[in-house]
């Protein structure tokens, strides 16, 4: 295998940040899918991949720049320690007391190219990686590029949806368009807090290198309404009644989220009085809330003859002033 640093085009004092971005955009260019009719990209692939494992670790890429790995994380020949005893320093007559220091760390001699061996790995995964080289009992780990472990999944997306105020206490599905130009339908929970994020999975980014696609994180902003506003299950409205409908009483229309319906005003109500509507606010799970209708007097724009003399009547009999 080639040197791992010419397969990634990188120089030897590159960072890991440049190793990680040089391996992305040649997974992503030689990447089977991209290149189907191309029958050496599955190996340019895997050699990319191989490239990545050595320098993308800290500790294999420190013994490759020393020598002591390959290209492809097998050891390379270090010489006899112990002044040339092939048994090391103690070795007495016929071998005994040899000590034998064996270092299979970064791929290990029964590794093959796409087979992922760490150093220090445990005494399983290391008989495994044995047995398997030789058809053992054990099942060897599937070869990828990425060793034993699984590819990387993709990005994650992020989005805002502005849901209509009424669709939002009511609750549904809204539609959206993602920047990539993708198409959702989101399920919005009724009464749902504004900033929340709804997670799809596998709605983001697919995997460039053939691992599960990322999510879809849709923030949810709530719109403005010109009728309703919210205090937290519950809805607000201001309904205006002329000063004859608060004086005598009066049956009023009053929207609500599912239409109009009709509302006695009880005789002498202030302006500013709040009637309650059970059961017609927010359609949240938890319990539906309250409708909060808000009397509001309008008197008339262009005044009214018989109320004006009615109220300098009322002033010049010194009527009951709230005042006092």
């Amino acid at each position: 295998m080639r040197d791992p640093y010419d397969v990634l085009g990188v120089a030897r004092q590159a960072s890991e940040a440049d190793v990680k971005k040089a391996y992305r955009k040649l997974a992503k260019a030689w990447h089977p899918d991209q290149k189907p009719n191309d029958p050496k990209a599955k190996e340019k692939f895997a050699e990319i991949g191989q490239a990545y494992e050595i320098l993308s670790d800290k500790g294999k890429r420190g013994q490759f720049d020393r020598g002591e790995i390959d290209a492809e994380g097998k050891p390379r020949f270090q010489g006899f320690s112990g002044g040339g005893n092939p048994f090391g320093q103690g070795a007495g007559a016929g071998g005994r007391g040899a000590k034998f220091d064996f270092d299979f760390g970064g791929g290990g001699p029964f590794a093959g190219a796409g087979t992922r061996t760490r150093a220090g790995a445990g005494q399983e995964d290391f008989i495994d990686e044995i047995l398997g080289a030789f058809g053992g009992g054990r099942r060897r780990r599937p070869e990828t590029p990425f060793g034993s472990g699984e590819p990387p999944r993709g990005e994650d997306v992020r989005a805002e949806i502005v849901v209509p105020f009424r669709d939002w206490a009511r609750g549904g599905k809204q539609r959206m368009r993602l920047q990539a130009g993708k198409e959702l339908e989101v399920a919005i929970p009724a009464g749902i807090e504004e900033g929340k994020t709804i997670r799809l999975k596998g709605q983001g980014m697919p995997s460039s290198l053939g691992g599960e696609p990322g999510d879809a994180l849709i923030v949810v902003k709530v719109g403005k309404d010109a009728s309703f506003r919210a205090e937290g299950r519950d809805i607000r409205v201001e309904v205006p009644i002329t000063l004859y409908e608060a004086v005598l009483g009066a049956k009023v229309r009053v929207p609500t989220l599912d239409g109009a319906v009709e509302l006695t005003v009880p005789a002498g109500s202030d302006g500013g009085r709040t009637l309650r509507l059970r059961g017609k606010g927010v359609q949240a799970k938890a319990g539906a809330g309250d409708l909060l209708v808000e009397l509001r007097i309008k008197l008339p724009k262009d005044g009214d003859a018989r109320l004006t003399e009615y109220a300098e009547a009322m002033k010049a009999n010194a009527p009951y002033d709230p005042r006092r």
